[in-house]
């Protein structure tokens, strides 16, 4: 086992060696980076559109800072894996998770979000209407920043949440969506359309009310499956196998689409999950009513 070949031989507590502790940390700080180049490149996105001639045409920029939050993501989730694989879960790692989360899937995506989808619109004539879409834009890609930053501490506080819609007793579930898929929503986004920067009106009403839905959603106490219960170190069945290779020749030959289906997917899984619960109890048949005792039948 990996976790054994990790073990301090000379730690009678069976301890695990010093160096163990860094692995979690490297994709931490990975991570982190990602979410600090994901920020510089969507500065370089919003210079490159405006230049001559550049608004509409594929800007690498944006596409490179959505892209690198995709890699933080998958990041941030072998931190944590590894951390449990080799027995490393500290105090200190999970704090410097969190402050790693907020900076790269709070304040990277809001910070892409604006700049490939308020900044270059510009309703010909309605030079009122492009002054409040911009008010708009920082409220609401503020409001995705705080919401996230909430998201963290409360997942940070809470030894043991509940979902206000618990599922089955043998999975494991978040409460609320968490920040990771949240930003990847978002970039998925961007990245699918070649990071070419929004300039229609319409459709930037519609990438904010995006941001307002996933800031919602993250503070929600709606049911997310966290798929921390699904163990990579025991045999896979040959279906799964053939799943999972048909998913990695997908991601690879058509990345653009195929990312942004599982993010939407995931994003909109805890709604779906909602909904069918409320309609379950409301369409659920109703117990007939007790006969009070003593009643006479006629």
């Amino acid at each position: 086992m990996i976790a054994d070949k990790l073990i301090d031989p000379k730690s009678p507590e069976r301890r695990p060696r010093k160096a163990a502790f860094a692995l979690p940390t490297l994709f931490t700080a990975a991570n982190l980076f990602m979410g600090f180049l994901s920020i510089m490149k969507a500065f370089e996105g919003a210079r490159f559109a405006s230049l001559p001639g550049n608004l509409e045409q594929p800007n690498p920029h944006f596409d490179l800072s959505a892209l690198l939050i995709g890699i933080a993501v998958v990041c941030d989730g072998l931190d944590g894996r590894i951390a449990r694989m080799t027995n490393t879960v500290t105090e200190f790692g999970r704090e410097m998770d969190s402050l790693a989360d907020v900076i790269t899937f709070c304040l990277a995506p809001a910070v892409l979000a604006f700049a490939w989808g308020v900044n270059f619109v510009d309703p010909v004539g309605m030079p009122i209407a492009r002054d409040q879409l911009i008010r708009a834009g920082y409220f609401l890609v503020f409001l995705f920043l705080l919401c996230g930053a909430m998201r963290l501490a409360r997942f940070n506080v809470q030894a043991n949440p509940v979902p206000k819609n618990p599922g089955r007793p043998d999975r494991k579930y978040f409460v609320g969506l968490p920040t990771p898929p949240s930003a990847g929503m978002l970039a998925a986004v961007v990245y699918s359309l070649d990071g070419v920067p929004m300039t229609n009106w319409m459709y930037s009403v519609a990438w904010l009310a995006l941001v307002l839905l996933l800031s919602f959603l993250m503070v929600s106490t709606w049911r997310y499956r966290s798929f921390k219960d699904l163990n990579l170190l025991q045999p896979r069945t040959p279906i799964s196998v053939v799943a999972l290779g048909s998913l990695i020749f997908a991601i690879w030959n058509y990345s653009k689409v195929v990312l942004l289906v599982i993010a939407l997917a995931y994003s909109m899984s805890g709604i779906v999950v909602r909904a069918g619960g409320l309609l379950k109890r409301r369409f659920a048949k109703q117990p007939p009513p007790r006969r009070p005792e003593g009643a006479v039948l006629g």
